[in-house]
Formats: C-alpha cells, structure tokens, sequence
C-alpha cells in the first residue's frame, strides 16, 4: 500500500508522535482497503482545535480529532482521504488521565481518525461495537493493548 501523509505542526509537542510512527498507525488503520493513499493530518493547540470544532460541529471547546473525509465529486476516483486535526494538548492529557502510554493512544487517536476517513462510525451501537472491534484489532496488531480499557499500565517499549 502507498500512502502520502502530509503533516501540518501548528503545535509543537515534543510528545508528538515522528513522521514514521504516525505512516505506520495510519497505514495499518486502512489495511487493504485502499491501494493508494493520502491524507493532511495538521497537529494543533487548544484554540485552534475549539474554534475547528465550534465551526464544523457546533461545540464549543477542544478535542482530539476531527476528521473530515473527502467528499468531492470528481471524474475519476482520487486517492484522497481527507484531513484529521489532532489537539496535542488534549491527546496528551488524555493519555494521562486513562492511564496509557502516549504512543497507545496517539496511535488509537490516528487509527480511529483514518477508520472515519475510510467511512467508519459510531453514532449508532452497532456501529460503535463494529468500528470499537476493528480498532481494537488493529492497535492489537500494532503490538499496543485494546484501547478501550482505561487501566492500562504502561508497557516497556511502548
């Protein structure tokens, strides 16, 4: 699988993830779903994650990621996935109140971004299980715990 990331870092974060770390949870997150991919993935601070979800989603304060899958209408298939806009600041203190390591779960956030990118979702309970299950295999795969149990004691290596 071919996939281009662009990565935008509006937020420096020493604990943000490297170029190589980040290609390799998102390519994993498409699987073989897509022969030939790209994405934007832009890293930012608390206020520009608010105003990205007050804007689009009509909330107000930061989150983890949004995601915003490319929907446009073209002649001829794009390998275009869209763009994910993570909150370093918000990533980070998660990870630390769920008690996980920063890697599992900036790995769990890109994977769950990619998986809505690819038109995954969990509005619904069905949707939410299958969508959970899946990322669950895949952070598995990636040698990361299931990353809905918010117990996890760090691992070494991880």
């Amino acid at each position: 699988m071919n996939l281009s990331i662009d990565i935008q870092r509006a937020c420096p974060s020493e604990e943000s993830p490297d170029e190589d770390s980040i290609k390799r949870w998102a390519s994993a997150a498409i699987r073989d779903e897509r022969d030939i991919s790209e994405l934007n993935l832009r890293i930012v601070d608390e206020i520009e994650s608010a105003e990205f979800n007050q804007q689009y989603r009509g909330k107000s304060g930061a989150t983890n990621i949004l995601s915003f899958p490319f929907d446009a209408v073209t002649p001829e298939p794009l390998p275009i996935l869209g763009d994910l806009v993570i909150c370093a600041p918000v990533v980070n203190r998660e990870a630390a109140e769920q008690h996980k390591t920063l890697p599992a779960h900036w790995a769990h956030i890109i994977v769950h971004g990619v998986l809505h990118l690819l038109g995954y979702d969990h509005i619904d309970d069905n949707d939410a299980e299958q969508m959970e299950a899946l990322e669950t295999a895949i952070m598995l795969k990636l040698d990361f715990p299931p990353p809905y149990e918010s117990t996890q004691q760090p691992s070494p290596g991880h």
